[in-house]
């Protein structure tokens, strides 16, 4: 089985997530980049006016500077991001909504100061044309033997 860790990370959280999590899953790794990268004050949630809210008030796609030019030949798909407002940053749903996730498998993983993942799933699975079998917060920290385990259910 092929699998892909793909992750947008704001903060370098996700990032180091995704990275233990690809060694623990055996995996590829891409990292779900924007064209017009985030500023600090981009991602200043607490002004009303910063671009992060904006996007997700104004259900704006965020255009992404990468494509995954083989995403067909993998089976496993592993997705991970920052939760921002219970939910996935819009450059997430961007992604999802690139891509045919017919017959592929798809986990969720996510890091948060506060949030849980729970809607997550829900407001990613209709964009996409294939199944979500988990969704997982994590420490940013989590180690390498829990991510194994978790992993390890999907083979």
């Amino acid at each position: 089985m092929k699998t892909l860790v793909a992750y947008f990370s704001a903060s370098g959280n996700t990032a180091s997530l995704a990275n233990r999590l690809a060694k623990a899953a055996g995996a590829d790794l891409f990292e779900i980049k924007p064209e017009k990268p985030y500023t600090d004050a981009d991602l200043k949630w607490t002004n009303p006016l910063a671009r992060c809210n904006k996007e997700k008030i104004g259900k704006k796609d965020v255009p992404i500077a990468d494509k995954i030019e083989n995403f067909d030949e993998y089976d496993m798909i592993y997705i991970g991001f920052p939760v921002w407002y219970y939910a996935a940053p819009n450059i997430i749903e961007t992604f999802v909504k690139s891509y045919d996730f017919t017959g592929k498998k798809v986990a969720l993983f996510a890091t948060s100061g506060g949030s849980d993942i729970t809607k997550a799933p829900a407001k990613l699975q209709p964009l996409m044309k294939g199944e979500i079998a988990d969704a997982k917060l994590f420490s940013p920290d989590a180690s390498f033997a829990e991510l194994n385990v978790w992993t390890g259910s999907f083979k």
